[in-house]
């Protein structure tokens, strides 16, 4: 493809995305094709001669569009809203083009220092202290990881080097590796299935501690927690507290967990993936009160800021203990301004990183504080808006607070009801919701997410939601005869204090029983 052909092509191909979006609430939400599909429409080998172009546009309608669920379509409900903006796609367009691997400073300035600039608009935009941000000149900044899975697993490692470092200074004689067969880690019992997968990976203990009937993990619960594994000689090092948990958009309470962690040295690092992004809006901040006491903080714009996957801020007060963990400077690495600038390579598991501050800056300029402020507000008006219908309704009922841009609802009676419920949803096709479970409690998730959802498309969404409810009693009805009376279902906190081998009500999956509902983390 020459210069001529890119610049017709990709025009050709700027209108079809421009076209696909606009009217994308016209598509089929969920596929329609098995396992397989696509082997029938493509050769067994790559072709030996290249194509022309214009025949490779053609079989995406034909080819991938078939496969796809459309998860910035307005009746697309599940999980977390995915983000995406024309401004955002502008930015991985310009970023792809200048190809730069912005490993440190010196392989492209502006990959580096646009990064600095944009974590610290994005922080204050959320009302972070000044310790978090790069330009105060301390020790602290923003990087753009990929996820927020990579985040947790980042942190704990930065984490676990801190406290091995400081043990061995202590007790020279101590083994690395005795050392960590010691270190216990904590999270709560909602939080995303990347916590305990983060232990298992950094060979750390990692232990889930129960929550309250809010579903909120609080410091009396982690205080004993710790008294009793430090009895039984373990050596607690860190917490991953949760703003905005998968399952139910829970909060964590960092104002009695954070004076608990400082007072025994434990690394807090909070996770508001999903939520994070809401704290642009000062109403929404009294969740985050506590944040202080946090050394890591991550969020992913990716998720509820318009910008397209991947995009993850983490935040950190002392760089130095991400540096001392990960830092292998070979002589090809260095450059001059050293010490002067970040290197991000330092700060995260990867070498090579993309310039995915581009998006970030394309849409946070094209938007302003004020739109994305609107946008946020407007998801959560929806979701309210859905409540009170699915409350005026009478036969449902919602397991837990609406705070934020999630309604968590169930069918009154027994589980099975919800289960064929979620069953005949999923079988029109015109909507996409998915279960989770939580503690043996089984209901149904509507996440608003697409940028273009109007109160038209959730009253929509719930008159299908309605007519399926309709046909799983009449078929309740003919089956038993008569309805089954509404069961109180027990909510009452588990003891979970134990190790990340233990079930995972919130993190694994049951048949068709979603629990970890956050997979662009």
């Amino acid at each position: 493809m020459d210069v001529n052909e890119f610049r017709k092509y990709g025009r050709e191909m700027v209108d079809y995305i421009a076209d696909y979006i606009e009217n994308i609430r016209e598509r089929t939400v969920v596929h329609g094709v098995q396992p397989g599909y696509m082997k029938e429409l493509l050769p067994d080998e790559a072709p030996q001669k290249g194509e022309n172009f214009s025949d490779i546009m053609k079989d995406i309608e034909k080819i991938i569009m078939p496969g796809i669920t459309h998860w910035h379509s307005p009746n697309f409900h599940g999980y977390f809203a995915a983000g995406n903006s024309f401004p955002s796609i502008l930015g991985d367009m310009l970023s792809d083009a200048i190809g730069c691997i912005g490993f440190s400073w010196a392989t492209s300035p502006a990959c580096t220092e646009l990064e600095v600039i944009t974590t610290d608009w994005l922080g204050r935009m959320i009302g972070l202290p000044k310790e978090f941000l790069h330009s105060d000149h301390g020790p602290g900044g923003g990087v753009i990881q990929s996820t927020a899975s990579e985040t947790v697993f980042l942190c704990m490692l930065a984490a676990r080097n801190k406290i091995v470092n400081q043990i061995k200074a202590k007790n020279p004689h101590m083994d690395e590796m005795e050392i960590i067969a010691k270190l216990v880690g904590y999270t709560s019992d909602q939080a995303n299935s990347s916590v305990p997968r983060s232990g298992m990976l950094g060979a750390v203990r990692m232990v889930k501690l129960q929550t309250d009937n809010t579903f909120s993990l609080n410091g009396v619960t982690l205080r004993e927690a710790i008294e009793e594994d430090k009895k039984n000689g373990f050596i607690p090092f860190f917490l991953c507290a949760s703003l905005g948990t998968t399952g139910t958009c829970a909060f964590d309470d960092l104002e009695t967990l954070g004076p608990i962690c400082k007072e025994h040295g434990i690394w807090l690092h909070v996770d508001a993936a999903y939520a994070g992004s809401a704290f642009v809006c000062p109403e929404f901040r009294k969740y985050m009160k506590g944040i202080e006491y946090a050394e890591t903080l991550s969020t992913n714009p990716h998720k509820w800021m318009l910008i397209a996957f991947d995009c993850s801020v983490m935040w950190i007060k002392n760089s130095s203990y991400l540096v001392d963990a990960f830092n292998v400077d070979p002589i090809y690495l260095r450059h001059e301004n050293e010490g002067r600038v970040p290197d991000y390579r330092h700060w995260q598991i990867p070498l090579g990183r993309r310039f995915r501050s581009l998006k970030l800056w394309f849409t946070l300029r094209a938007y302003g504080v004020e739109g994305i402020q609107q946008y946020i507000r407007r998801h959560c008006e929806l979701a309210k808006e859905f409540e009170r219908l699915i409350l005026d309704d009478g036969r449902f009922e919602v397991v837990a607070e609406t705070v934020m841009g999630l309604v968590c609802f169930k069918l009154k009676g027994d589980t099975i009801l919800s289960e064929k419920l979620l069953e005949e949803i999923m079988a029109t096709g015109k909507i996409y919701i998915i279960p989770a479970i939580v503690r043996d409690l089984y209901f149904l998730r509507l996440a608003i997410c697409a940028e273009r959802t109007t109160s038209e498309d959730i009253r929509r969404s719930f008159e299908v939601i309605k007519r399926a409810t309709d046909r799983v009693m009449s078929m309740h009805f003919v089956i038993e005869g008569k309805h089954k009376p509404t069961i109180d279902i027990d909510i009452s906190p588990l003891r979970l204090h134990g190790s990340c081998d233990e079930d995972e009500e919130t993190s694994g999956t049951n048949g068709n029983h979603i629990g970890d509902v956050s997979p662009l983390r």
